[in-house]
């Protein structure tokens, strides 16, 4: 996931180094202009670094006391599911601490991964994690499913807490129906028919895309559409997309057949190899204009190749196409293969049936 670090004091400054390392190119460091840093961007303020960035990136690593993370991100929240995962770390990268949107944004995924990467201690609270029990809505940013309404998550985790046993089904007319079902099996997770969930009185977790029938204790967790932004040099072949595709969606746990368009830039709408690929998987190729992929580039702050610039006037290509089709949670950032660049994105909405 795309990932700002936000650091205030000179110590706070060289942890983000680690925090950059350990992240990878997904991570844009933020220092106080008092403790500039190589390969970092400097802040004034930092109320006024975290309002430019709330909205551009996946999650917020803040390291710095746990308070002044908070009364900086407090006038940008809205719910559990819109709000991007937000970790705290104290600028001696003893704790790692998972303080917003712990299942749904995925902090504490992030929080384990970091504390894992710099030797430091996870801080993680949510009941369910506690108690070492599997939340549907931790599941659902696993699988990319989208939970709702937001009001049957609390119910169904309480249920959980209490001890009481939870009905999961899937949609056999869902896409990955035979995916979703092994990977509930795999987390000891027992699936009923979806016949059934009408004689069922124990609260739900549905996987559909189409049910619609709410009641007290049932959760839906909808299919969300996994967008491919892709980059290719000239005349590269279908089989080497084919396989850049099955290895980056293998990399966030998901089958190829997840994916449900394919995005690039206007400059390789002639590519065979890309319109094979589509026709192979049935899936909606996109190409997009310099114009749009530029504003894109610019509303997410992305990272930009100069030789990429040069070569066909944009410097991101594959995120930016990606996103482009209506924006998300970045599930994978730019990765490399053979003659091929891949991004992943999730998106919540109507789109996914696309691919049903």
């Amino acid at each position: 996931m795309r990932t700002a670090v936000f650091a205030l004091t000179e110590a706070g400054a060289q942890l983000a180094r680690r925090v950059g390392l350990a992240l990878g190119d997904q991570a844009t460091l933020f220092v106080s202009s008092r403790h500039a840093i190589l390969g970092a961007q400097t802040f004034g303020r930092l109320r006024e670094a975290v309002q430019e960035n709330f909205h551009r990136y996946d999650a917020l690593v803040f390291i710095m006391a746990a308070g002044i993370a908070v009364r900086s991100i407090a006038p940008y929240l809205v719910s559990k599911l819109e709000d991007p995962a937000v970790v705290v770390l104290d600028e001696q990268g003893r704790h790692v601490i998972s303080l917003l949107s712990g299942h749904v944004g995925g902090a504490n995924r992030l929080t384990r991964a970091l504390a894992a990467a710099l030797g430091a201690e996870p801080v993680i609270t949510t009941a369910t994690d506690v108690e070492g029990l599997v939340a549907p809505d931790a599941l659902a940013a696993e699988l990319g499913l989208f939970p709702e309404p937001h009001a049957a998550i609390l119910a169904v985790n309480s249920a959980l807490l209490r001890g009481e046993s939870i009905s999961y089904y899937v949609d056999p007319a869902c896409a990955l129906a035979p995916f979703y079902r092994e990977e509930l099996a795999r987390r000891g997770l027992t699936v009923r028919e979806l016949a059934e969930r009408e004689r069922e009185t124990r609260p739900q977790v549905i996987i559909s895309a189409a049910c619609t029938e709410a009641r007290a204790g049932r959760l839906f967790l909808r299919p969300m559409a996994l967008r491919a932004g892709v980059g290719c040099r000239r005349g590269t072949p279908k089989a080497a997309i084919l396989a850049a595709l099955k290895e980056s969606a293998a990399r966030i746990g998901m089958p190829m057949e997840a994916i449900t368009s394919l995005g690039s830039t206007v400059f390789k709408r002639e590519e065979r190899g890309l319109h094979e690929v589509a026709a192979e998987l049935r899936r909606p190729l996109y190409f997009y204009a310099n114009d749009v992929l530029q504003r894109i580039i610019e509303q997410y702050g992305l990272r930009e190749s100069d030789f990429v610039r040069q070569t066909i006037g944009i410097g991101n290509v594959c995120e930016a196409a990606a996103l482009a089709a209506g924006g998300g949670r970045m599930a994978l950032g730019k990765t490399r293969f053979e003659k091929v660049t891949v991004a992943l994105v999730w998106q919540q909405g109507q789109e996914w049936q696309e691919s049903q």
